[in-house]
Parts: C-alpha cells; sequence; structure tokens
C-alpha cells in the first residue's frame, strides 16, 4: 500500500506492529486490515521472530476504531461489507492463531476495530489512559463472532453484553477488574515494562511456549479430552534439544540456553 499505515519493526527476537495514522487516532481502515493479516504471515514464517507487540505509534491512541468515512464507499451495503469484513476477520483470525505470543500496549483510545485487535491478542497491558469499547450499537451493526467470542471468553456473558448493548466506554481501572485487560502501568513505565514482559516469554523454550498457546487455544474452542493431535504434540516435547537443555540447567544450577525457534 501507498500510505505507510502499518508497519512492523523487529529488535532482536521481538516483532512491533505499529498502527500509524496518529492524526486520525489509528483510525482502521481496509488497508491497514490487509496489511496486518500480510505482517502476520511474515512474523509466523520468520524464525527470529519469538513474540509480537501490538502498539499506536505514539501515545495519543492504540486505534480509535473504524474509519467511519469509509462506511459511506467499503461498507454501505451488504456485498460492499462483504468483502471489507472479510479482511478484518481474516487479521483477527492471524492474530489469534499465530504461533507465537502476542500483547497489545494500548495507551488512549482501544475502541472498536483497535479493541477487536487487542482482544485477539494474548494479553493487553495499558497505561492509566486507556478507553476502551465496543461500539457497534451505535452504528446499527452486529459485532462478528471471533470478536464476540473472545469478549465473552475474557469479561463473562453478562460484561460483554453491558459492553455490546450499551457502546459505552470503559476506563482503564474498569477494564482491568472486569478481566478486559491483564495489567496497568504508569505511561512512563509501560514500554518497559511490556518489552521486559515479552524478553522474559523469549527466554523460555519456544516449543513449550506455543505449545502451551495450541492447547490453551483448543480449550478455548471447546475441547476437552486429549486428542492423538495434542497428546503427540505433548510426547514431542520430550525429543526437544530443548527439554534436555532445560533438565541439564536445573540439575547443574544454571540458566538455560534454549535454541528451539
Amino acid at each position: 500500500m501507498s500510505e505507510n499505515y502499518v508497519y512492523m519493526e523487529k529488535n532482536g527476537e521481538i516483532a512491533t506492529v505499529y498502527l500509524n495514522r496518529p492524526d486520525k487516532r489509528n483510525a482502521m481502515n481496509y488497508q491497514m486490515w490487509v496489511a496486518i493479516g500480510e505482517l502476520m504471515d511474515q512474523c509466523e514464517q520468520d524464525k527470529e521472530i519469538k513474540f509480537v507487540v501490538f502498539r499506536g505509534v505514539d501515545e495519543s491512541a492504540f486505534a480509535a476504531g473504524a474509519d467511519i468515512s469509509e462506511f459511506k464507499t467499503l461498507r454501505y451495503t451488504a456485498v460492499a461489507a462483504d468483502r471489507y469484513n472479510r479482511a478484518t476477520l481474516v487479521a483477527e483470525e492471524k492474530i489469534m492463531h499465530l504461533s507465537k505470543p502476542t500483547i497489545a500496549m494500548i495507551q488512549g483510545f482501544c475502541v472498536g476495530g483497535g479493541c477487536e485487535i487487542a482482544l485477539a491478542c494474548d494479553f493487553r497491558f495499558s497505561d492509566g489512559s486507556g478507553k476502551f469499547g465496543i461500539t457497534p450499537a451505535k452504528l446499527g451493526l452486529v459485532y462478528n463472532l471471533p470478536g464476540t467470542k473472545n469478549l465473552v471468553d475474557l469479561v463473562g456473558p453478562a460484561k460483554a453484553k453491558d459492553i455490546l448493548f450499551t457502546g459505552r466506554l470503559l476506563d482503564a481501572e474498569e477494564a482491568l477488574n472486569i478481566g478486559l485487560i491483564d495489567r496497568i502501568y504508569s505511561s512512563d513505565e509501560i514500554k518497559a515494562k511490556t518489552y521486559e514482559y515479552a524478553e522474559g516469554i523469549c527466554r523460555n523454550a519456544q516449543f513449550a511456549v506455543r505449545g502451551s498457546k495450541y492447547i490453551i487455544g483448543k480449550v478455548c474452542e471447546g475441547e476437552t479430552r486429549d486428542t492423538d493431535e495434542i497428546a503427540k504434540l505433548v510426547l514431542d516435547s520430550f525429543e526437544t534439544e530443548d527439554y534436555r537443555e532445560g533438565v541439564d540447567a536445573f540439575l547443574e544450577k544454571r540458566k538455560p540456553k534454549f535454541t528451539y525457534s
């Protein structure tokens, strides 16, 4: 795309996806959703990347919803909206099913499409300026199932109904109290704390981290019993070099040096 509304930077094992429309509070347009899907493919394929952080390009906003100007063009009829909605669903699914962990680092507005991205991530960290909402009821729209399920999984059915039926905005404290976000840091701390957390996970055995993410995903999809695939995943972990390194490091009272990527 010609505009650099979404871009990614790598720093060691961590990739950061920046939402970059500060003049529009990073309001999401069609091109941005397409770009996010493409970047998730890159992250999946890049063996150097172990963790992905989503954030706004500055502290003014994470993303303040959808670009409403496109509602008169790309989303004005059901037929036109279908193409747009497919792009959002593809991006959302690719974030959710990325094998590598993700954090939404939130400052300012995290509304509509911005909240959709955050809900698709594994973790949501905010500073005190975070404002959260999902507002299709104010536009006469029905929210999609994957986003709704992510919301229900985090806050439960009654609170999800409150958020969706009213379209109201929640501050960071309320979002934390109901489980919509995981942690609140000061504006001075949030960047350091987010990347410190990501770096800690990068130091762990990645086969184990990704295996856990996969199994938790299956639990959220309703799986309650070991499948052949999950049983094989568990047993395969005993055959990795990282397992042997982890045991040796524990017995030798040293920090392990894991190599799986």
